[in-house]
This record gives structure tokens, sequence and C-alpha cells, in this order.
């Protein structure tokens, strides 16, 4: 699919503009704007009233003022350092420009004794008289027009003014052709949006303080735009994942329903809804790409086994793929009952199988004698091959973007994927992660699960809380303690964890063990595995227990500077406990005093453990890029839309993806060439070339 003519010009070079030269067109760069159609959407921030008045006595320094003056005197600097200053008079009163390190013939141009001139810049008093240090605009009277009433303020690097940017951005201005509209026409005119080209021109040119608002009508639509290109994308991801016809399995139940008696409790409402879900999307012959998100013990792991059997029950095969192998083993023990109890044979590979036994494994597979498999990402090796693969459970979705979850499906197989995450996530985001995937929430925790008590303690209190430690390790207790990341350095981090480590053996003996990123994965998982067995009582850890761990007899979690951690981070740390029969508690040691921000995320875990809330604080107090990390996160870049307080606008533009890719899969239609302009427009390179081959 080639470019649109029309938008030629938008791709040519930055230095094509007026007053860009190869150095300012560097310094651009670091706003991310590279070529003219870039300019478009970088937006100002605020604005500076330059409406003109008649004197400095109609406004309250300090302030900016925009005046006609009449040149008075002017009085050069008497010594180094000293300011030059030059008198005005404005239709009431005199003044003076002041300036510093001013060449004198360089100001008797600027400003001609007895002449006219447009000042503006910001007025201050100083002893009790009003002056106007270094103007930022002199004009003649005629080139009064010049200035606007109101002049937007944009985001600058080094290296660039504010005039260069401003006059970039008209250049760019002038560019931009007028686009066939790809926004529904109900819901443009439901909201009083402006054409494309009118919002742009509107954007760069803001009347008032009001224009710069996210509310204005100009800025809604090119955030709708933005994010109806993102999700344009993830849909047309979503089509060609579907579009290779899935398998229609459907279950007997049998299975299930063995699973089902051998558990001591009943599976809660919100399991039973997903499994449905996920059940009717197995049957379907398109191909399944849901994400299963439920909070820290929401009981994921039974939804997703269900989903399993159901493959096994129709003839077919199931894998289930964590990140690490801790994970992956952990899954195996923790499946490993319920298989025993449907009576199908679960299977562990990771990238440790080596020689015969791996080969033996493999055997297994493609013959079909093992239902179920367990691993890490090396499930895909080339040498893996399935009898007849039917689902694909990940599990923790951060680790795996949209461009994975389309590589799953070209493994050649049809595969029904099922995605889990134990990271609460609110809505907005999920959308703007997952818009590709249908969302089942299990929102609802299991019979049994009995509350955390959360405390907050000052650091000082240390050696209170090692000897309540000593207390519950005496009575068979086992406990977490997890040390800060130091300064994001493995090296000061595990000196961390060692030092501690250290501390706590001094006081409570060889019951005490020790796991961080820098030991070798064997060690790590023996360290692991003795805390598993009970024979460690106490597991200094760094954060790589965040994820996963499963320990029913670990009841107490202390998390050290719980202030330097995030919200999400907090949460899924304390779900590691609360697993077992035992009352649980989590600890949250930090250093006083405590910032504002630290203390309302402390605050907010220890008042809450709902998930869904936490996230919600979360973006709130940190904004989307922080939430997900947006480095590995995959989550979407914008310039114009707000990801938190436009969070409604990302719904609609999901339902009106879905609703044009129904009516016009080829955006071949008039509003879906439109669409394709769009996607040229904001560089959505990938969802441009799933059209092309499409």
């Amino acid at each position: 699919m080639s470019r649109p003519e029309a938008l030629f010009p938008l791709f040519a070079g930055l230095e094509t503009l007026d007053g860009v030269g190869p150095k300012s067109a560097k310094a651009f760069e670091a706003l991310g704007v590279t070529r003219p159609k870039d300019l478009l959407f970088l937006l100002p921030h605020s604005g500076i009233d330059r409406a003109r008045r008649d004197s400095v006595r109609d406004v309250i320094p300090p302030t900016t003022l925009t005046v006609e003056v009449e040149v008075g005197a002017h009085f050069p600097a008497r010594s180094k350092g000293k300011p030059y200053r030059v008198m005005v008079r404005d239709a009431q009163l005199e003044w003076a420009l002041v300036f510093f390190h001013a060449r004198g013939d360089y100001l008797q141009k600027l400003l001609p004794t007895g002449q006219r001139r447009l000042v503006s810049g910001k007025i201050e008093l100083f002893d009790g008289i009003a002056q106007m240090v270094h103007p930022d605009h002199v004009l003649r009277p005629e080139e009064a027009a010049e200035l606007p009433s109101f002049e937007p303020v944009y985001p600058l690097v080094a290296g660039l003014t504010q005039r260069v940017v401003a006059k970039a951005a008209a250049g760019a201005l002038l560019r931009a052709p007028d686009l066939a509209e790809w926004i529904d026409a109900a819901l443009k005119a439901r909201e009083g949006w402006p054409d494309w080209r009118a919002a742009v021109t509107a954007v760069h040119n803001p009347q008032d303080q009001g224009a710069l608002a996210l509310t204005d009508p100009a800025r809604q639509r090119l955030a709708y735009d933005e994010l109806f290109a993102h999700q344009l994308t993830l849909s047309l991801a979503r089509a060609s994942l579907r579009k290779s016809k899935g398998v229609q399995t459907v279950g007997s139940g049998v299975l299930q329903a063995k699973v089902l008696q051998s558990l001591p409790y009943a599976p809660t409402g919100a399991q039973r809804r997903a499994v449905a879900e996920i059940a009717a999307d197995l049957a379907s012959p398109l191909r399944m790409n849901r994400l299963l998100q439920g909070d820290v013990g929401a009981g994921k792991t039974l939804v997703a086994f269900m989903a399993l059997l159901i493959a096994v029950e129709a003839g077919g095969q199931g894998v289930m793929m964590a990140p690490t192998e801790i994970l992956a083993r952990q899954h195996f023990h923790g499946l490993a009952p319920l298989a025993a109890a449907a009576g199908v044979r679960l299977v562990l590979l990771t990238g440790r199988d080596k020689g015969a036994e791996r080969s033996a494994k493999l055997a297994d597979l493609a013959s079909g004698a093992i239902h179920i498999l367990v691993g890490t990402h090396a499930v895909f090796q080339k040498d893996v091959a399935f009898h007849d693969l039917r689902l694909a459970v990940v599990d923790e979705q951060h680790r795996f973007g949209v461009a994975q979850r389309m590589e799953l499906g070209t493994k050649g197989r049809a595969v029904d994927v099922l995605v889990m995450t134990a990271t609460p996530i609110p809505r907005s985001l999920a959308l703007a992660s997952y818009g590709d995937m249908d969302v089942s929430v299990l929102d609802e925790k299991p019979a049994g699960r009995k509350p955390i008590k959360t405390a907050m303690i000052a650091a000082s209190r240390i050696d209170e809380v090692v000897a309540h430690l000593a207390r519950a390790v005496a009575e068979g207790r086992q406990c977490y303690w997890v040390c800060p990341l130091v300064e994001d350095s493995e090296v000061l981090d595990y000196a961390s964890a060692e030092a501690r480590f250290a501390h706590l053996r001094a006081a409570l003996g060889d019951v005490v063990g020790l796991v961080h990123g820098q030991l070798p994965p064997a060690e790590k998982d023996a360290a692991m595995a003795r805390f598993e067995r009970g024979e460690t009582r106490v597991l200094v850890a760094t954060t790589v227990i965040e994820v996963g761990v499963n320990v029913p007899n670990a009841s107490i979690m202390v998390i050290e500077r719980a202030e330097i951690f995030g919200l999400a981070q907090l949460h899924q740390l304390r779900g590691r406990v609360g697993r077992g029969a035992a009352d649980s508690t989590c600890l949250l040691l930090y250093q006083a005093p405590l910032s504002e921000a630290g203390e309302r995320r402390l605050k907010t875990i220890r008042d809450t453990e709902d998930g869904f809330r936490i996230a919600e604080e979360d973006l709130a107090m940190r904004g989307a890029g922080d939430l997900i990390g947006t480095a590995q996160s995959g989550l979407p870049r914008f310039r114009v839309a707000d990801l938190e307080r436009q969070a409604a606008l990302m719904a609609v533009a999901q339902s009106d993806a879905r609703a044009l890719l129904e009516l016009d899969p080829a955006l071949s239609g008039t509003r879906g060439q439109a669409a394709r302009g769009l996607l040229w427009l904001l560089d959505q390179d990938r969802a441009i070339r799933l059209i092309s081959v499409g």
C-alpha cells in the first residue's frame, strides 16, 4: 500500500521548512520531530496573553504586558555588569526598558528615540518603578498585526527557541492538505469536532487559555485520531490472527467435572463466567485471542487449567508457557494435583532438559501421549512438535507484546491463545495494550482467602520487626523479606540483600535463605526449593519473587524501603502471602520522612486489597507510561491523547475501529481509504503492512 500523494510534502526533510537549518533539524530530533508532519502533532502546552493594553496602569505586575510606547532617552550602562536603560512613555506613564550586556548601537537601531514601538514582555516593579527587562518583542506599529493576541508556547529542547519552533510549525501547517474524513459521521457530529485540517490549524493558533485544555474540541479530535489509529492497528492484528481459521474445540466436561469434585471449595462466579467465555471461544471456528485478567489470588490457574482440559477432552493438547523457569516449575507443581485428579498426563519441559530425557519427552509430545505441556518459551524451539495443539496459555503478558502474540499464530497451527496477567490494569490501559484481545476479568476472591493485615512501620523500628519474626519462626511460620533495588544497580542491589541476609542470619540462625538476581539459575531454584520445603523459614529476596511464587505456608511479608516501590509492585509482593490457612501480615518498612507521593502510595496499599482500585490510583499518580514501564510495555506513546484523562475516548475508538473493519475489512471503501491516510500520518507502519499483506 503506497503513501497517499497528498501527504508527500509532510514527509519531506525538515530542512525544507522555512528557518530550519541542519543544526535546528538535529535539535528537533530530541522532540521526536524528524519530518514536517511531526510538527503538526507538537502541540503548544501553554500560551501567553499578548492582548494590547493602553498603559502599565491597566495591569498588576509581575505579568506580561503588550503596549505601544514612544521611545525616550537612552541611558547606557555606567559600568560593566550594570543595566542599559531606555525610557519609554505609554498613554499614561513613563517607565523603563532594561537590557543587560547589550550593544548600544544595536539598541539605538531597535529603539530610536522619538519613534513609536509596540513592546511586549514581562513587566515588573523595581523599587516601586515599573520596568520591562529584555522585551520578548519590539515591533514597528505597522508590524503589530504579526503578534497574535494569544501566543502559543511550545515544548523546547537545547538548540531551539520559541520563534524557530513556531515558524517551523506554521510552515508545516501550510502543507497540511484537506483530507477525507475517517471519523464516523454520527460520532463527529455528536461531539462537535472540527475537520482534521481545521483542528490542526486551531491547536496551533489558540485564541485563549481554554483552547489549550484537553476538552477543547480541536484537541479532542486529534487525541481521538491518535487513539483510533492505534485501535485500528490492534483490530487489524486481531483480524489477521482470526483470519487463520481456528479449530473448533468442544469439550465433553468429563475431565473438568473430575477436577471440580476434587476441590475443597466451589469456584467463584467470576471463575465460572470466565471458563464459559473461553469455552465459547474454543468452540467457535475463529481463533481465540483472549486476555484473562485477575487480581493476585483470584484463581486464574484453575480457569486456565479448565481451559486446557477442554482441549484435552476434545482430543487435542494444551501448553502453558511462563516467562521464567522458576515460574514454569511453579505452574507445574501447582497444576500437578489437578492433573492427577483429572487423570491427564502433565509434563514440564525447560531449557534444562537434555539428551535422552528431552528426546523421550519430545517423542511423547509428538505422539500425543502428553496431554498438557508446561514450559518456558523454550517450547517454541524448532524440534518441539505437538500431535494436535489446540490451546496455548501464556502467563505474564508484560514480557509478551502484540508482535509475539502474532508469532504464536505463525507456528503453522491455528492455536487458540489465552494470555493470563496478574496485573490488574485500568480499562483504558488494558485497551491500549491489549485492544486486539477479548478480555475476561476475575474480580472476586475465591472462598477461604483471608484478608492480609497491612501495616506501615518506620525503619527505625527494625529491631522490633526482627524480634516479631523470631517469635513467628519459632511457631513454625515462614516469611519473605524483600530488599529494595538500590539505584538500579545489580551490584548494589545484591549488596543490600547480602547485608540484610547477614543481619537476619545473625539474629535468627541458619533458617534464613537468600535469593537475588545475581545468583546462577540452579542456585536460585535450590534456594526457592529449600524455602518451599520449609527448610529455610525466612527468605531474603530482591524483587525476583514478585511474580507467581506460591508457598502457602508463608504468611509474613516484610518489604524494606517500601516507599521506593511502585503501587503495582507492592500489591504483587503482598499477594505472595495470604495463600494458606494462617492469618497473614504485610509490613511496609519505610524510611522517614516520607514524600507526599510515597505516603499516598503506602496508605493506598494499607487501606485496600482491591488490585483494580490500586491500579486506578497508580494511573492517577504516575501516568500511563510509568504504570507499565513504557520501555518494555509496548504501550504506545501518544503525542496528543492523555490516557489517564481521556480513558473514555479509548473505549469509543476501539468499538469504532472494530465496527469499521466489520463493514470494510480491506479498508477499501471511502471511509476505509481515509483511514489508511490516517495510518500513514500517524506512522502505524504495522497496520499498513497488515493491510498490504491482507
